[in-house]
């Protein structure tokens, strides 16, 4: 088949959907597929900056969330302009991966199926872009509802997703978690300390890794919120986060309020083939996912890939982190919000290093046979030869 994989948002970014969409792509060129990629990335940067960005920030002026909607219906219609003129490249089967990809992909003719990584009127609720209740949080539902009755198929990353869809639009969809490109992300413990010396970290320190978006959602500010405690058993630990986002000076500023600024590091954004490299480096990978606004963590591609390094693993026992973490067998699952919680997991997991290699051995097990991008990609193949065949 020839497919083409569509997003309203950037590609490639620093973020899940990015790494979802490289994945992807791999397995189904590794299964003799065509596949190509369209972006708002594709879209003349002169556009996005002046159409579909700059007069956003002056409507959110004049209304709240107003912005935010004008710059997502931009963007659907940039990708429909886009995604037609690569009708000649005779595709057989459009695999949109947000609401206004969709609505831009239905016009072209060709079979469309959807993959929803979240839920776009809760998110942006979630990160104050829009007002709960407003008319254009009532908008964006109605965009959600139209793309998800409309596509040929619709495919989600975990169950919650799926119950979503089904309760506001009567959508049955399919299930299929997230996955990880498994020969990428594995186990690299032997090399700490060369990475240890290439990112300029201590040898003797006990690195706590967040490879987070630096969203309010993902849960980071917990990490320096738990960690007094931990440095009075440890005075050699630290915090290393990965991301960028709108809580990077909050982070900051608590750090430094709690006298603990000096043990934590801010690194901005990592390029995600860097990133094996730093979980190799780490001692433990924490995703501290909280419940925000109605929205929860999906089946998070960060805790799958630390579970694929083959390094200890405590997530927050919310969304999908509870399906792929199965508790003290392959990884520790915390209160979300708990500092005392996750302090406690924190000191554990520094206690007892054995405890921590034979969950991390147990979770590289795990994800070698669930969360392979090929077995994956088989199960969307079959979708689209479904929707295709409709």
């Amino acid at each position: 088949m020839k497919i083409l994989l569509v997003t309203s948002y950037d590609y490639p970014h620093l973020g899940g959907l990015s790494t979802h969409l490289a994945t992807l792509q791999a397995g189904l060129e590794h299964r003799g597929h065509t596949v190509d990629i369209v972006s708002f990335s594709d879209v003349p940067s002169w556009k996005r900056n002046l159409i579909a960005r700059g007069p956003a920030f002056i409507l959110n002026k004049v209304k709240k969330g107003s912005g935010y909607v004008w710059s997502l219906k931009r963007r659907k219609d940039f990708l429909k302009n886009l995604v037609t003129k690569r009708i000649s490249g005779d595709y057989d089967i459009i695999n949109a991966q947000d609401v206004f990809a969709t609505m831009a992909s239905l016009t072209t003719g060709i079979p469309t199926v959807s993959t929803v990584h979240g839920y776009l009127t809760y998110e942006g609720i979630s990160k104050g872009s829009i007002v709960e209740g407003s008319e254009q949080a009532q908008t964006l539902m109605s965009e959600e509802r139209n793309a998800y009755k409309s596509t040929k198929a619709v495919i989600t990353v975990d169950t919650r997703i799926k119950d979503y869809i089904k309760r506001e639009a009567d959508v049955d969809g399919t299930m299929i978690k997230n996955f990880i490109d498994v020969e990428s992300f594995k186990p690299e413990i032997e090399r700490r300390r060369e990475f240890r010396d290439k990112y300029n970290f201590s040898q003797d320190e006990l690195i706590f890794f967040v490879p987070r978006r630096l969203t309010r959602k993902n849960g980071v500010i917990y990490p320096v919120l738990s960690f007094p405690p931990v440095l009075e058993k440890f005075p050699n630990a630290r915090i290393v986060y990965a991301g960028t986002g709108e809580m990077f000076e909050e982070i900051k500023a608590k750090a430094a309020e709690l006298g603990v600024a000096d043990q934590v590091t801010l690194l901005g954004a990592v390029a995600h083939k860097d990133m094996v490299e730093y979980f190799a480096l780490s001692d433990v990978v924490l995703v501290p996912s909280i419940y925000s606004a109605g929205v929860e963590e999906a089946t998070s591609i960060s805790a799958l890939e630390a579970m694929g390094s083959g390094v200890p693993l405590i997530a927050c026992a919310v969304g999908g982190l509870k399906e792929i973490v199965d508790h003290e067998k392959d990884g520790l699952l915390v209160e979300e919000r708990n500092e005392e919680d996750l302090s406690n997991a924190m000191i554990r997991l520094l206690s007892n290093k054995q405890e921590g290699s034979q969950l991390a051995i147990a979770a590289r097990q795990k994800v070698i046979d669930e969360y392979s991008h090929f077995a994956a990609s088989e199960k969307y193949e079959a979708i689209y030869k479904q929707a295709i065949s409709k």
